[in-house]
């Protein structure tokens, strides 16, 4: 069976009727938030009820929530009014789990979990490596310190852990102590049903038009994460011996900086940086090659869905989630962290000799949003393992 024509999930045979509460009023406009509307289709194609708490009703990605998703919204009001919400949501509704995906969030929850008198149980779901984001951003010992601390308070009253990746996992269990067996591994829910017929919406850009320069991609927030200086440099090494160009897709305050950086090295009028896209897919199954440079990473989402769409890709080896995404390299050309000449290395050997798409798109079916719902409600505890 082709990725393409994936079945549509069938409900539980035995729904569980108390409700799953994804609680995330930090509501935002990256991937964290994305996956966790995802998780909610997920879990609600399987015939669970799914209440989906937010700041405010017109944020992204909460259009295409099924009418079968309660959406409540907060409102913009301090933490201590979010927990008082939470608090009376718990009491009134008895959900069987809450999850919460950001740490502002997780105190909010787990306070309420201190307080309330139901048997929901409480998950927390970290989608980065703390230890690496630390060391990145270059926290000095005693900051360090006092977040650790924190996270270890906070992990450690959670009733389960699910992470995004084997390395997020691992991360967590060195950073809070808690026992690695309390921590579950379940992919993010990137392949939705429409995720196909969106990378088949029309694209009309001159750049993707007939005997044009291979486009290379890279998508994310214009941040330090994401290294995009490292990207255009590597860039402008390879533009120098063959014809292509660059498009970057995202917004943040980088982009000044990077739009400087391009101009330059001499490569302004091939580097593109359009902003934010709501439907990137449409350019990433036209692009020859997705280019990943990030610092660090949990489960980089555009990563699986580059690979899904049968596109060639080429990453950082940063932890954690690429070298699980590509299984150690075989689908996709790794490099060291900020090696400019390793990264446009590879891109040149990837646009030579790239590997074929139907391989690829099979190398991520685990990540089907399907999939990844059963699994969920296995973790939770409200489905058996299968």
């Amino acid at each position: 069976m082709s990725p393409s024509d994936q079945p549509t999930a069938e409900p539980l045979p035995q729904p569980v009727l108390r409700p799953v509460c994804l609680f995330i009023p930090s509501f935002g406009d990256g991937g964290v938030e994305r996956m966790m509307v995802n998780i909610a289709r997920g879990i609600a194609d399987q015939g669970v009820p799914v209440d989906f708490m937010v700041g405010r009703r017109e944020a992204p990605f909460l259009d295409s929530l099924p009418p079968t998703v309660t959406i409540h919204a907060l409102g913009r009001v301090p933490p201590r009014e979010r927990q008082r919400f939470l608090a009376e949501y718990v009491a009134r509704s008895r959900p069987a789990v809450v999850l919460s995906a950001k740490t502002e969030d997780d105190r909010i929850a787990l306070a309420v979990k201190a307080t309330a008198s139901t048997d929901t149980r409480y998950f927390l779901r970290p989608g980065t490596t703390m230890s690496e984001r630390w060391r990145a951003r270059g926290k000095n010992r005693l900051k360090r310190w006092w977040e650790q601390r924190e996270l270890r308070h906070l992990f450690q009253r959670a009733d389960g852990v699910v992470a995004v990746s084997e390395g997020v996992a691992a991360d967590i269990a060195e950073v809070t102590g808690i026992p690695p067996s309390r921590i579950r591994v379940v992919r993010n829910p990137n392949i939705t049903p429409e995720f196909y017929a969106q990378a088949r919406e029309p694209l009309d850009h001159h750049w993707f038009g007939p005997d044009q320069p291979p486009v290379i991609m890279g998508v994310g927030g214009l941040r330090t994460q994401k290294d995009f200086s490292t990207l255009i440099k590597a860039f402008a090494l390879l533009r120098a011996s063959r014809p292509c160009r660059l498009m970057i897709l995202g917004q943040g305050r980088q982009q000044g900086r990077l739009v400087r950086l391009a101009r330059d090295l001499g490569v302004a009028e091939d580097v593109a940086l359009p902003g934010f896209e709501p439907n990137p897919y449409r350019f990433l199954a036209r692009a020859k090659l997705f280019a990943l440079s990030s610092l660090w990473e949990g489960s980089p989402n555009v990563l699986t869905e580059a690979l899904a769409l049968g596109t060639p890709v080429v990453s950082t080896d940063c932890r954690s989630g690429p070298r699980e995404i590509t299984r150690d390299g075989a689908f996709g050309a790794l490099v060291p962290v900020g090696d400019v000449d390793a990264l446009a290395a590879a891109m040149e050997e990837t646009l030579r000799n790239p590997r074929q798409p139907d391989v690829l798109k099979e190398a991520v079916q685990e990540y089907r949003m399907d999939i990844s719902a059963r699994r969920y409600l296995a973790a939770f505890g409200l489905i058996g393992e299968g």
